[in-house]
């Protein structure tokens, strides 16, 4: 219950007001909940009975007082009623108090975990049945009244449970709709104690951090996130249990999500920190989007204003150069020649490589065998490296072909191992590994050199930026940067303890053929998009029509539908019934109606190759 909830104080002024003393601990063997009289009948003192206060310390306080009678071993004897409550059962029975009062203990464990326990004083009822035992040759008036008495405080008591039923019942059913509204909210909202260990989870971990377990409340941050996402909170975690509120983003490293977590120390039920964990890789992404869309707006800008000029001096500079190669120069000037020439080149790759960063791009995506992209990456990029440098490449990849944009991928490679051999002063080595790690191809380009600079770390994507000693045109980079966002991935910078590393994650995209069932009334449509399928590596059946294609749904081997969604004879829509994945094309514009409510996806037309291919593994996988 919270401390500021209306709602919590009629509860607890209820509570109050009931006759017997009441506890409610929860699965974790920390106080819930309790009221007045649970502190009057045992004496507690007020930190026992705080919201969080452990069931071990509150029964080590009883017995150290006597309240289960003389121990011949104190601690053995809290160990065991702690296990007794680990393992809770129903139960019902009456004891005798140190101070000679009798009391009726009845406790019932709770759906949600944990338990309820009612006390309830029976002094005088035993006094009564005392009397009763005692006197029983003497049994006249006074029996009776007695026996009216009992039945009294028996309906009584009767009318108390009821009360306290009620009370329960509302207890839980107010704990259980703050629990699911809790677990609705896209984002993970738990408790963490001084020991860095959940007490309460909104069971929404694995939406925020894919891979980590839903529940958690009784693990570590460690056991729950892993030594590595737990080492970069403990220290804003240990800020915020010393009482300073933190906010701050981090990078997981398993799925590549940007989470935002915002701690807020417990001030009311002891040292602890409640957690607000938010996956912001959208919000992220789209301002990293922003700022590399202002800086490629400036090198458009600059290579607009500049190419066409700049590109006829360099067609001059390279005819008269040209000509003083070819005619009898002195060997001094022969040598000028040449190196004017090679610069002027240079002038000339480095405006295709502008006219590549500022213009159009497009993601290509097709079927790959990524060990043999890798190798022949290997080979186009060796005969550059400096002498003494080698190249190795490590690939540890599940077996077949993966969607990829090879063209895109091998650029990025090439532009990474040259950059690192570029970084090495000397002799060194470059690493190129390549790993599938969950739902990403991780590909990473080490090198044994100086590493990043601080100011490269911060700023390498960047246009223009380099740090190459006048070798490098700071192009090379934000290419790479470009082409992994597009392909839906991300680029990561850092360090190791024996040179650089640039890490790409790029979604990890099987590639499993499919038997295609192809419903299209358009002929030349109809063989552009067969031939778009077989380029992808997938068979393919071709029907005209809904009825031809409804004919042969049920031809052995068939593993997808892809059809248009207005087709002459009736909708495609009717092949999604049919139990097999699906994908629908259609002109129609996206705020169209009719493309609202399908049960597949919908992809427009005309049919971009690299689209039809993630639709196919998006419905197949």
């Amino acid at each position: 219950m919270r401390a500021d909830d209306p709602r919590s104080d009629l509860i607890i002024s209820g509570l109050n007001l009931i006759g017997q003393a009441l506890s409610v601990f929860d699965a974790d063997l920390r106080l819930a909940v309790s009221n007045r009289p649970y502190q009057a009948m045992f004496d507690l003192p007020d930190d026992l009975t705080r919201l969080g206060t452990r069931f071990e310390d509150t029964i080590r306080f009883l017995v150290g007082r006597g309240e289960y009678g003389p121990q011949d071993d104190p601690e053995a004897a809290v160990a065991l009623r702690v296990e007794q409550a680990r393992s809770f059962q129903p139960h019902y029975f009456e004891r005798q108090r140190a101070n000679g009062r009798w009391i009726a203990v009845e406790g019932a464990p709770l759906s949600q975990g944990g338990w309820v326990t009612v006390y309830t004083d029976i002094t005088e009822i035993r006094r009564q049945e005392g009397l009763l035992h005692a006197r029983s040759e003497e049994l006249t008036e006074q029996v009776l009244d007695h026996a009216e008495r009992l039945s009294a405080a028996n309906r009584e008591l009767a009318a108390t449970n009821a009360a306290l039923q009620e009370a329960q019942r509302v207890l839980t059913q107010t704990e259980a709709r703050t629990r699911q509204v809790t677990e609705m909210i896209p984002a993970h909202i738990a408790h963490v104690d001084s020991a860095y260990r959940y007490t309460f989870s909104n069971r929404q971990l694995s939406a925020v951090f894919p891979g980590a377990s839903a529940t958690v409340v009784g693990l570590s941050v460690a056991e729950a996130l892993g030594d590595e996402t737990f080492g970069a909170l403990r220290p804003s975690l240990d800020r915020a249990l010393d009482g300073e509120p933190q906010v701050f983003e981090i990078n997981h490293a398993d799925s590549g999500r940007r989470v935002r977590i915002a701690l807020t120390p417990d001030r009311a039920g002891g040292r602890g920190v409640y957690v607000l964990s938010t996956d912001v890789s959208a919000e992220v992404q789209a301002r990293e989007a922003l700022a590399h869309a202002a800086r490629r707006n400036l090198a458009a800008q600059l290579t607009s204003g500049m190419a066409h000029d700049f590109g006829n001096l360099l067609t001059i500079i390279l005819g008269l150069q040209g000509r003083l190669a070819r005619a009898d120069l002195p060997e001094a000037a022969r040598d000028e020649v040449q190196a004017t020439l090679a610069a002027a080149r240079r002038g000339v790759a480095l405006l295709d490589r502008l006219s590549g960063i500022s213009g159009p791009r497009s993601l290509s995506l097709q079927p790959v065998d990524l060990p043999a992209l890798l190798a022949e990456t290997a080979t186009l990029a060796r005969p550059s490296l400096s002498d003494g440098v080698t190249l190795t490449i490590e690939a540890d990849l599940p077996p077949g072909l993966l969607l990829l944009d090879p063209g895109g991928l091998q650029d990025s490679l090439l532009n990474l191992i040259l950059n690192a051999d570029h970084a090495l002063t000397g002799p060194g080595e470059i690493t190129l590994v390549a790993s599938a790690a969950g739902r990403w191809l991780d590909i990473r380009v080490e090198d044994t050199g100086p590493g990043f600079t601080p100011e490269a770390l911060s700023r390498a994507v960047e246009p223009f930026f380099s740090t190459g000693r006048h070798r490098g045109s700071g192009l090379g980079l934000p290419m790479v940067y470009d082409h992994t966002k597009l392909a839906g991935g991300s680029l990561r910078l850092d360090n190791t303890a024996s040179g650089a590393r640039v890490r790409l994650r790029l979604p990890l995209r099987p590639v499993v053929r499919q038997m295609v069932l192809l419903a299209e009334d358009d002929d030349t449509i109809r063989a552009d998009v067969r031939e778009m399928l077989t380029g992808l590596g997938h068979a393919v059946i071709e029907a005209a029509s809904l009825n031809e294609a409804q004919a042969m749904t049920d031809l052995p081997g068939l593993t997808l539908i892809l059809s248009d969604l207005q087709l002459g004879d009736g909708s495609g829509e009717r092949l999604t019934s049919l139990g097999l994945p699906c994908v629908l094309m259609t002109s129609l514009p996206p705020g169209d109606p009719a493309r609202s409510g399908l049960a597949c996806s919908v992809i427009g037309k005309p049919v971009d190759p690299a689209r039809l291919a993630l639709a196919i593994t998006e419905a197949t996988s």
